[in-house]
């Protein structure tokens, strides 16, 4: 039985409550700063109340964009469709990799395994100049490819793909044998579905990884029109010769705050399942 203890609980309560305001005073702030101009924001104490210039603001932002930048259109399409290949080409070759190394019994199997899995001490930063040297090569600088190729391959996601198929049943490979499906057949009509939760975990993960790089655009790009919303936020701060319009740049990481959180929101379920489910 339960015992009801109410100074823990609500110690408890107060704990979590302090956390849940932690989290969210960034955002306040963000959101009392873009309603604000930017005469406001530079007074002190800085206000934390909202302003009236919120929707003046996002009006000027998304309809003329912040002076000598790109479109905040454009930013947010280049983000979202570099952090959606990332998400599924990252999926896609984890799955099939996972794949192989469970149900194919082939020499040197396991080496390949943790020659995947030692990839992870060799991350995009450290291997930064030659990876640009290929790309460049390749005539992929100022492209999607370029964007997204270097970054699709992820040990991680192989090794918990690995996990998942793992625990499937061998009776389930055994009928599908017995149902005459063959090896894609069983991949796509049995595992792939029951993996779904693990899908969804990992693909917020990764669209969130992939929508959050800095380092790797900024490398590749020079094109104006594949500027990234987080590349353009990190160049509205370091204006030269003039006063950061703060308003504009909070404004704007408002608005790149929303598809992750849309997608966090929407795949929540999913995701605590994937994360947390150990059954299948």
């Amino acid at each position: 039985m339960i015992e009801n203890r109410p100074v823990s609980t609500a110690v408890s309560h107060l704990v979590l409550l302090a956390g849940v305001a932690i989290v969210l005073f960034p955002i306040w702030i963000t959101i009392v700063a873009a309603s604000h101009d930017v005469a406001r924001l530079l007074e002190v104490p800085l206000p934390l109340g909202l302003g009236d210039q919120f929707f003046e603001n996002l009006k000027q932002v998304v309809s003329t964009g912040v002076e000598g930048s790109t479109p905040i259109g454009i930013m947010l399409f280049n983000s979202l469709v570099m952090a959606l290949m990332i998400a599924f080409g990252k999926i896609t070759i984890s799955l099939l990799s996972a794949y192989a190394i469970v149900y194919f019994d082939f020499r040197f199997r396991m080496l390949f395994f943790w020659m995947i899995f030692l990839t992870l001490m060799l991350p995009v930063e450290v291997r930064i100049l030659p990876t640009y040297e290929v790309v460049a090569q390749l005539g992929m600088l100022d492209t999607y490819w370029g964007l997204t190729i270097p970054l699709i391959a992820s040990a991680t996601a192989t090794f918990m793909f690995r996990q998942t198929f793992l625990s499937v049943p061998d009776e389930l490979l055994e009928a599908a044998r017995i149902d005459g499906a063959g090896p894609m057949q069983f991949f796509f009509d049995i595992l792939i579905p029951v993996s779904r939760t693990s899908i969804a975990a990992m693909f917020v993960i990764l669209f969130i990884y992939g929508w959050n790089q800095y380092l790797w655009p900024l490398l590749i790009t020079t094109d104006k029109s594949m500027v990234t919303i987080v590349m353009s936020i990190k160049g509205m701060m370091e204006a030269l010769e003039e006063t950061p319009k703060w308003h504009h740049i909070m404004m704007t990481a408002l608005l790149a705050m929303i598809p992750p959180v849309l997608v966090v929101i929407g795949m929540q379920k999913l995701f605590v399942k994937g994360l947390t489910e150990t059954e299948k």
